[in-house]
């Protein structure tokens, strides 16, 4: 059989063709898909805590359910925006919780308004844990003690980590005294300084007669003897009441659920004036580069939304003492946005 020079073309033609047309559709199945390994930042540097240890139960779970390989990453906040900036293709994501809006909000170097630079995921769980805290002999035995003192003209120094989570409280605390006691805000006085463990140190050293902690870090410390000089005592949760009370009953340590809620609003009044009450629950969310592919949204979405639905993620992160939390990307941009605008009245007040 003769072949002729014509025809032959015409096969290269069909198999180049063919095989363009293979070439797409494999571009086109992987298009708006997680693919390859992918590394999840988060804003921390420590895998010993809250952000390292409540982004590994989702990310675990999430790589199970896609069958891919993905890691989270403790590289800090700075860090963590500088590599989520550099790659749109969706092989880096990020974890983070409210720091990430009030660091710009305080206007702490290297943060950016997340709303208009990122694309803003789900949220996934909450620490309820963020606290205030009194050496166990002091005479202010509740917050309000401390609030009318300060109305009084006492000082009190709160020892808080500035630009974020540990100092919002702070801000509200300060803004409700302007309202109950308009002038005498400023004795509510600021002792910045950095680690939870240095927090605890101004405490321990009498530098400080409130501080910022969480109920992890610091319920341990609440059973001490009165006369140890490292004894303190809760006087503030921040979480909403709804939110401790999907805690496990048992609580945390020796602290039970029943007694955490003694800290929380309604028993605990921290007013944002007209009838409202301050809370704040610390939420962890998702943040993607604004230019990746919106079907990685979507697939992040859609496999969260499967994974929360069968139930087990729950138990681990309660056990872990966070509160599930899961709401798809364009629910929870429009949450967040409307709670920056909340808080962000705050800091405004007392500047």
């Amino acid at each position: 059989m003769t072949v002729s020079k014509k025809t032959l073309a015409g096969l290269g033609s069909a198999v180049a063709l063919a095989s363009m047309t293979l070439g797409a559709g494999v571009a086109m199945a992987q298009e708006g898909e997680l693919r390859g390994n992918v590394r999840v930042v988060i804003g921390s540097t420590s895998t010993g805590g809250d952000t390292y240890q409540n982004s590994t139960i989702v990310v675990d779970k999430l790589a199970e359910h896609l069958d891919l390989n993905m890691k989270v990453d403790a590289v800090g906040a700075s860090s963590a925006f500088r590599t989520l900036d550099r790659d749109s293709r969706g092989n880096t994501l990020m974890i983070f919780h409210d720091q990430s809006y009030l660091g710009y909000l305080y206007g702490v170097e290297g943060y950016e308004n997340i709303f208009e630079k990122y694309t803003v995921g789900p949220t996934v769980a909450i620490n309820p844990g963020n606290a205030y805290l009194v050496p166990k002999d002091s005479p202010y035995e509740t917050l309000d003690d401390i609030i009318a003192a300060v109305g009084d003209g006492e000082e009190v120094r709160v020892a808080i980590q500035p630009g974020g989570v540990s100092e919002i409280g702070f801000s509200a605390l300060k803004n409700a005294i302007s309202i109950e006691h308009p002038g005498m805000e400023d004795n509510l006085v600021a002792v910045n300084t950095g680690s939870q463990a240095d927090k605890n140190q101004q405490l321990f050293d009498d530098q400080a007669d409130l501080i910022n902690g969480t109920v992890q870090a610091n319920e341990q410390y609440t059973r001490l003897p009165e006369d140890d000089q490292k004894a303190m005592r809760f006087v503030w949760l921040t979480a909403r009441q709804g939110t401790i009370e999907q805690a496990p009953e048992d609580g945390l340590g020796q602290t039970t659920r029943e007694q955490l809620l003694e800290y929380v609003e309604p028993n605990v009044h921290v007013t944002m004036g007209d009838d409202e009450t301050f809370t704040f629950d610390k939420e962890f969310f998702f943040l993607y580069n604004k230019d990746m592919d919106p079907g990685i949204v979507e697939q992040i979405d859609e496999a969260l939304t499967e994974i929360y639905a069968e139930g087990e993620i729950q138990e681990v992160q309660k056990n872990s003492f966070f509160i599930p939390n899961f709401k798809p990307s364009e629910e929870a941009s429009e949450y967040l946005h409307e709670k920056m605008s909340r808080y962000e009245g705050i800091i405004e007040n007392i500047k």
